[in-house]
């Protein structure tokens, strides 16, 4: 009998690790991982890539060799189709010291798809559920506080693709992550894409305009952003 409450023990110890385990690869699954691959052909600003990005709408960088060990970043890419792309002029650092390069891509150029995904803005109705996105590891997660004083410099009172692809670069972040109703999402500021969607209940029902950051308001241009408004209206735009 002992040794019968002995497994029976170790059984429900086991089903526990699998219950507080499942959310963890959920959450890992939410996330496209960052991949690298290397630029099969180029048509004009379309290229081919010899190993696909795990989602479309996916955007990356191209890293061309200018020989003797010199690498920069001369494009930015966004997954269209499997394993097609198309690319830009790179915006993101800026190589003085290097020449430009004809073509904005060549055949044999690195990809690394997903750049910078480890860096993750949040945008949270409160702090509580802020802090239960933020628990989970092996992320580098950059505060609301930031973006809400970029919006202020900036003269913007609300989140918006645009604003929130200008403070991408600026800051370097990879992904937002955004509470919206019933579900979070991952939007790319790069491609204005979203990248990932998952079912998700915030905790609590409080929620502060226009998203959770620690000031009383942000004074965005003349008339600023009071705490009155309504956070998944304003973040329900970005889809």
């Amino acid at each position: 009998m002992l040794k019968k409450d002995k497994n029976v023990k170790k059984l429900f110890r086991n089903l526990w690790g699998i219950i507080m385990f499942f959310p963890l690869v959920l959450a890992a699954g939410f996330f496209p991982p960052t991949v690298h691959s290397t630029v099969k052909s180029v048509d004009g600003n379309r290229i081919i890539l010899n190993k696909a990005l795990p989602v479309n709408g996916m955007s990356g960088v191209v890293i061309h060799n200018f020989g003797k060990g010199r690498e920069a970043i001369t494009s930015i890419l966004v997954q269209t189709a499997p394993g097609v792309a198309v690319v830009r002029k790179g915006d993101l650092l800026d190589h003085k010291g290097l020449p430009t390069p004809k073509d904005l891509a060549a055949p044999g150029d690195k990809v690394i798809g997903g750049y910078l995904y480890s860096n993750v803005l949040v945008l949270a109705p409160n702090a509580q559920t802020y802090a239960k996105i933020t628990r989970s590891g092996g992320r580098f997660w950059v505060h609301p506080d930031l973006y809400a004083a970029f919006l202020a410099r900036e003269g913007d009172s609300t989140p918006s693709p645009s604003n929130l692809s200008k403070f991408a670069k600026e800051a370097q972040v990879g992904l937002i992550y955004i509470v919206q109703k019933n579900r979070a999402i991952l939007f790319d500021p790069l491609s204005g894409k979203i990248v990932g969607s998952t079912p998700f209940t915030p905790v609590g029902t409080e929620t502060k305009y226009p998203f959770y950051n620690r000031f009383s308001k942000i004074n965005a241009g003349f008339f600023g952003s009071s705490s009155d408004g309504d956070y998944y209206k304003s973040v329900g735009a970005i889809r």
